[in-house]
Order: C-alpha cells, then structure tokens, then sequence
C-alpha cells in the first residue's frame, strides 16, 4: 500500500454486552470481523493510523441533545453511552488536530433516535452523530456541520433533530421509503419554517449499484456541500447498501463505498447500519478506512464480487438522472424563513418504536424566528410517559427565543398538566428534569 496522506484515528467498540437477541443482525460480530480484517491487511501498521479507545458519553451529553423520557438512565445502557463516547472521541482527535481525520466504528448504531426519546426503534436509542455535534459545538463553538448519511434506511432520526437548524445541513441517500423501513424520506422533505433547504433527500430506487450512488455524489451531494461550505463534513456510515446485505436491496460494492468516501471527504465517520456481517463489511470498512487515510484501496474486494452481475437498468439510470434534476431544482428554490416571524408553527407526529413496541403521539412547535433556530417545544405522549413537554432553547439562541422559552418553562410548571418537563437550554448551558412532585406537591392528585 502507498504512503497515507492523512493520518487517522480508528475508534472501536464492538459492544459485547449489547445486543436486541442473541440471533439478531444488530451484533457484535459486525464489528470482530471487521477488526480481523484490518488487522490482517496491516492497516495499524501504516504510518499515522492508530486505533483509540472510546470515552464515556456522560449523562449531561445526552441531554444537552434528546429529551430522554421519562431519564437518560431508563433508555440507555453503558453500551449506549460508550458507542456515543466513541463517536465524541472522534470528534476530540480532528478538533484538537491530533489526526486529520477518525472513524468511530461504534455500535448499538443511532440514525433513527430522534430528537425524543422513549425506547429503541431500527435498533437506536441515542443518536451518536447528534450527541457527538452538540460535544463540539458545546465545546468548540458554534460550527456549520454537514451531515451525509449513506445508511441505506433513511436517518429519520438526525433529519428530526437538526429538522429546525439552519447551521447544519443533513443529506440522506437511501433506499426509497416506499420499499424500506422507515418508510420516510422523500424530497419534498426540506426542513422546518427556519431551516428550509437545510433537508436534503435522495430516495434512490431498489438495486441500485455503485454508478448510481456516484452520479448523485456528483450531481448532488458535491454541489451542495459546496454552496453550504461546512466547517465539519460528517459521513453517518451504513453500509447497508451492499449487494449482500440480508435486510435490504441495493448493488452498492465495497469499491464503490470506498470511491464515494474518497468523493465526500468526510472529516468524520461514524458507523451505522450494515448487516452482512461476515461477507461484506469487514472490506466495505477496510475500503472506508483506506480511503479516509488516503492510501490506495483498489484491491479491496469481497467475494463473489462481480460488477456486470450488479450493472443497474438502464431505467434506474434514466430514474436517477430525474431525481438529480428534481432535487437540485428544489434546492435552489427560496431558502427564506418560512411563517410569520415570532409565531409558532406545529406539526403532529405518530411516532411508533418498533424494537420496543412503544406507540407515541407528539405535538412540536418551533417559533419561527430569522434570527436562530429558534425556541423548540414539544408536547410528547406515549403510555409509559404520559404528558411529556420538552423545551428546547437552542445553541444560538436569540434574546427573545431565550426569554420565551424561560418563561414557558414557568408556565408549564405552574399548569400542572405534565407528568415531566425537561429543559434544554443551551445559551445557559442548563438541562432540567422537572417530575411530577417536583412540579406541584398537589400534581399527585392530577395524573
């Protein structure tokens, strides 16, 4: 292998102790083989590439990120903690320029955790990009941060936390939601009244292969980031997309997810989803490490590899030319806040956690604002939690988001309608979790 250019950092973290079922995809052998691999192909023993070990997420990162009902502790375990460690060590080796670049390979994965959180759903409870986002911003200052997800599922979860924030740019490839879990994810999908265009989806069709993936690098994803111009590019790593893999349908390679990393040149990569455990992502990570440290990756293949056995149609081709165009004329249309400045704008969600089988019904308004991301309120109710509010003043936070959003919390403690009242309030860097007797001696008398 040739000299890498960039020195990387590689965090581990297969989780042991952590798995849904013994039998289930989402294991911890996703990891050992990948380990096996590398270590086999002498990856540690190339100049600047150095594995690390995860930190600890502590609760306080957590909550500075999820409302977590009704506690951090009740929908987390320590491996839960640690894998969102890992993605923050991450993030300390490229902000304090101890390696030019990290991948934090780090399970139980978390694209679908959203903004709250009431148990699992597609195998996440907390969203490792998001809790590793909000370390940085907490600690090194606001950032523009874009997010590509190339998970084959849509990343629903980080498209609902960043749904509202004009400073980070969240794109999703995926297979399209009418043929996959979670069945979200169309185009139409741009971001909330303050951060319109800052959503951008690509719903690609079933069995397409690594010249479809490339062509909307190129005509999409590229063009894009440029116009954004991040401080930070995140690549939200599933690896699910390979033709292997058990639970979904592209023709993605490990060629081919090497030469659209190259492409994006993520400053960090955090592993999500990928399922063919033993065939496929010990060499789609191989080719992704390689990559990222800048060194040649044409011969990493994994086997029964055979690219005219993967040639998408023609239709797919003409399909993805389309979408191109179509995504791209969205974009340029108006970026403006949307909504009449300081009012609130809502929206009801159904949100169902299939892995735990919890139904949740959530009601969230944002103030539409032209100055931040404006003040988050969401009303949340599931039948472990009934009457949930979360109230979130964001990192950016203008004076009158901040002085309405203290002033809701005081109203929402003296109503006695909620069971819990969670605050996040990161201009003051204060996270509150406000129970029942806490709010009223008499609120006993109410639920």
């Amino acid at each position: 292998m040739s000299e890498p250019a960039n020195k990387l950092g590689i965090i581990f973290f297969p989780a042991y102790d952590w798995a849904i079922d013994a039998t289930h995809p989402e294991r911890e052998e996703r990891l050992l083989y990948t380990q096996d691999q590398l270590r086999e192909e002498g990856v540690f023993d190339l100049p600047g590439v150095r594995e690390y070990k995860p930190e600890i997420a502590k609760p306080a990162a957590i909550e500075r990120t999820h409302f977590c009902f009704p506690s951090v502790a009740a929908v987390t375990t320590e491996s839960h903690l640690i894998a969102a460690g890992g993605a923050i060590k991450a993030a300390q080796l490229v902000m304090e320029g101890e390696v030019s670049k990290a991948f934090a390979m780090v399970r139980p994965p978390g694209h679908h955790a959203m903004k709250v959180v009431h148990g699992n759903r597609g195998f996440c409870n907390i969203n490792n990009e998001a809790v590793m986002i909000e370390f940085i911003r907490e600690q090194y200052g606001q950032k523009k941060i874009a997010i590509v997800d190339t998970d084959c599922h849509h990343g629903d979860g980080t498209q609902d936390i960043y749904w509202h924030d004009p400073n980070t740019l969240f794109i999703s490839l995926h297979q399209d939601g009418r043929t996959l879990y979670p069945g979200s994810g169309f185009i139409h999908e741009r971001g909330g009244p303050n951060a319109v265009g800052r959503t951008i989806n690509i719903p690609l069709p079933p069995q397409t292969s690594d010249a479809g993936f490339l062509t909307v690098i190129d005509e999409v994803v590229l063009p894009i980031l440029e116009d954004f111009k991040p401080d930070l590019i995140i690549n939200s790593a599933g690896q699910d997309n390979h033709y292997s893999d058990p639970i979904t349908n592209m023709n993605f390679s490990a060629q081919g997810y090497a030469r659209l990393n190259e492409k994006l040149n993520p400053d960090i990569a955090v592993l999500e989803g990928g399922y063919a455990i033993q065939g496929a992502l010990p060499y789609v990570n191989l080719g992704i490490v390689l990559a990222m440290a800048g060194t040649d990756y044409s011969h990493v293949r994994e086997p029964g590899y055979n690219p005219e056995q993967l040639r998408q149609s023609p239709q797919i081709d003409n399909y993805i030319k389309n979408l191109c165009r179509d995504i791209m004329t969205s974009y340029r249309q108006s970026h403006q806040t949307t909504g009449r400045d300081g009012q609130f704008d809502a929206r009801h969600k159904s949100i169902y956690y299939d892995t735990d089988g919890i139904s949740e019904e959530q009601t969230e308004k944002v103030m539409v604002c032209s100055s931040c991301a404006g003040l988050l309120l969401i009303e949340s109710q599931a039948a472990a939690n009934q009457r949930c509010l979360g109230i979130e003043i964001p990192v950016d936070a203008c004076r009158r988001c901040r002085e309405a959003g203290l002033r809701r919390l005081d109203e929402a403690k003296n109503a006695m309608r909620y069971q819990i009242i969670k605050l996040i309030n990161r201009v003051d860097r204060e996270y509150l979790t406000l129970t029942g007797e806490e709010l009223s001696p008499r609120s006993k008398y109410f639920f």
